[in-house]
């Protein structure tokens, strides 16, 4: 059953899926930022307009470590002018094209070959003006938990149990400057993990998580280039950064002459701003943010590390990222000792084994 179950064609999972708003690539990087704030996604696709193909993917994170760059610190008013292919990484086979009846388990494949996104046609009555959208292994994931029943007794062990733990993690001291995250930051933002916080006893305080800063604006790369990992996590919160926080990055890019970053956080956190007051709660619920607004805020945002123990099954654990909308979950021992982390791609090989495992078995009964 779980083999037929794999042949389920992709076009199945792409019911309900919204058409990909294509951003071209003549595109600047300030139209991105426009993009991502009026869309409300975390994610615009970027297209060439020559052969109808997306040819990546980016978020805020892109242009936040965009803007973190020297020399865009001193200039970022010039950054934001620049192509908006400079923010898509120049990895391979990270965006996949594949057509709707390619089966669930080619889709897999594809996602354990390293594409985060899978570009989908969507076929309707004009060709003229052929849509697409794309699945995520966030949405694998669910459709194979809609059927979990089929894979009884797996889900039910221990992530401990099946091995699914990556005990390599990206983390950094809670007092280590917000800067030298930058490298991971790029890492997890093309593994879709995250960033543990933790002291040196190695227990998870929090994390700086991609996802949340995909939440935030553009200002952000200021507070990374001036703050403390801890300190970050603050800016960084759900709640949004305290005026104390806020007022301490202003000061340290005075002290650094980063006058034009400065310039541009006075857009954003001015309280003298009539907008600043009115935005927050109309623009927000309508998914729009206008300049004024104290970052961006998404209802997935969040300030706490989401957490897993090795004596969960694998089931809870992947009811528990689903709910939450993360693509990975932190584990620790009781006393919050970090032990590693659980990721989509880890369960989907587990998945993905159990076809393989199958189908061998069909094929020695012949």
């Amino acid at each position: 059953m779980a083999i037929s179950f794999f042949a389920t064609e992709i076009s199945d999972l792409c019911l309900g899926k919204p058409p990909l708003r294509p951003l071209p690539t003549t595109a600047t990087v300030a139209d991105a930022v426009i993009s991502l704030k009026q869309s409300g996604e975390i994610y615009v696709s970027v297209w060439s307009c020559d052969c109808c193909r997306c040819v990546g993917k980016i978020s805020m994170v892109d242009v936040i470590l965009h803007l973190c760059k020297e020399e865009n610190l001193l200039n970022p008013l010039d950054a934001l002018q620049a192509n908006v292919l400079v923010l898509i990484p120049k990895v391979k086979s990270q965006i996949r094209h594949m057509e709707p009846n390619s089966s669930l388990l080619e889709a897999i494949d594809c996602i354990l070959e390293g594409a985060q996104n899978l570009v989908i046609p969507i076929y309707n009555n004009s060709r003229k003006n052929q849509q697409f959208c794309w699945l995520t292994q966030e949405d694998v994931v669910r459709y194979l938990l809609n059927s979990i029943g089929i894979f009884s007794p797996i889900p039910t062990f221990t992530i401990e149990a099946l091995d699914i733990i990556e005990k390599s993690t990206l983390t950094v001291n809670y007092n280590d400057p917000a800067i030298t995250t930058l490298p991971l930051i790029s890492c997890s933002l093309l593994d879709q993990t995250s960033i543990g916080v933790v002291n040196k006893d190695n227990r998870l305080i929090g994390e700086i998580s991609p996802f949340t800063l995909a939440c935030c604006d553009e200002t952000v790369a200021a507070a990374i280039a001036t703050l403390s990992a801890g300190d970050l996590m603050a800016y960084i919160d759900c709640s949004g950064p305290s005026d104390d926080l806020v007022n301490l990055v202003k000061m340290r890019l005075q002290e650094r002459n980063l006058t034009s970053m400065l310039d541009l956080m006075d857009d954003y956190y001015n309280p003298l701003s009539s907008s600043s007051s009115s935005c927050c709660s109309s623009d927000e619920e309508s998914g729009s943010v206008k300049n004024g607004c104290v970052g961006r805020f998404y209802p997935g945002r969040r300030s706490e590390a989401i957490v897993c123990h090795p004596w969960n099954s694998l089931i809870a654990v992947m009811v528990q990222m689903i709910a939450l909308r993360v693509s990975y979950a932190w584990v620790v021992q009781q006393d919050y000792t970090l032990v590693g982390i659980v990721t989509y791609a880890e369960i989907l090989k587990q998945f993905r084994s159990i076809a393989g495992t199958r189908s061998s078995n069909n094929n020695n009964l012949i």
